[in-house]
């Protein structure tokens, strides 16, 4: 598989990543293509969701939170630099296989660190009972795209707040259950953020490709639409 290497490393928005995972899903001539990004705060909802219903707009204007739709299915979820975005772009047209492929991959490299991890139904990676991975999925014309936010050290007042909980689980759960129910990679592993990285692509990808200049003008052009 291989990595995907932007020409030049500066701050993107998570729409330019959304945008990169449609080029290279449309006009990269790879089966299998990867890479990982981060982004400023910013809170990502599904293509079925309902704005108003998921985010806490008035939270995210206060700090400054993004926000952004998707094109693939899944929740709402919370992305900041203390986190890790992962792109997996396939010719594999089935999506449960897609799917399967990418978790056994994230737990691939968990067991790598020493870390024992399970996939759940909805593909969510479990370290115990708690998630420290989500992942969403959508079909293209030469097969799927899978991403996922996988949690380092992320930022959980942001998390909790900027993404507003339903009624049922607030009454069902509370508040103070969301923490319970989510790990932080860095509870788990000494590693930093940077070698956590170095980690992921020595052990998935067995080369890369650099995009050029040109790539990256029709990447910001999709951006746009």
């Amino acid at each position: 598989m291989k990595y995907i290497l932007l020409p030049e490393d500066k701050p993107r928005r998570l729409a330019f990543y959304l945008a990169m995972e449609e080029y290279v899903a449309r006009y990269v001539d790879e089966p299998d293509a990867f890479f990982l990004w981060q982004v400023e705060p910013t809170v990502i909802f599904g293509r079925n969701q309902v704005a108003e219903n998921e985010v806490n707009f008035d939270y995210c204007r206060e700090h400054g939170i993004e926000v952004c739709r998707r094109k693939s299915g899944g929740g709402c979820v919370y992305a900041d630099k203390d986190n890790l975005m992962l792109s997996f772009v396939t010719s594999e047209k089935n999506v449960g296989f897609a799917f399967n492929r990418f978790v056994n991959m994230v737990m691939l490299v968990l067991r790598k660190m020493g870390i024992e991890s399970t996939a759940t139904v909805n593909n969510d990676v479990m370290i115990g009972s708690r998630k420290v991975c989500g992942t969403a999925c959508r079909t293209t014309d030469k097969g799927c795209i899978v991403h996922s936010t996988l949690l380092y050290n992320t930022n959980m007042e942001h998390m909790l707040h900027a993404i507003t909980p339903s009624r049922e689980k607030l009454q069902k759960k509370g508040i103070e259950s969301v923490r319970q129910r989510i790990t932080l990679l860095k509870e788990h592993t000494s590693l930093t953020l940077e070698e956590v990285k170095t980690l992921i692509r020595e052990t998935l990808c067995d080369g890369e490709r650099v995009l050029a200049a040109a790539d990256i003008e029709a990447i910001e052009e999709l951006e746009q639409i």
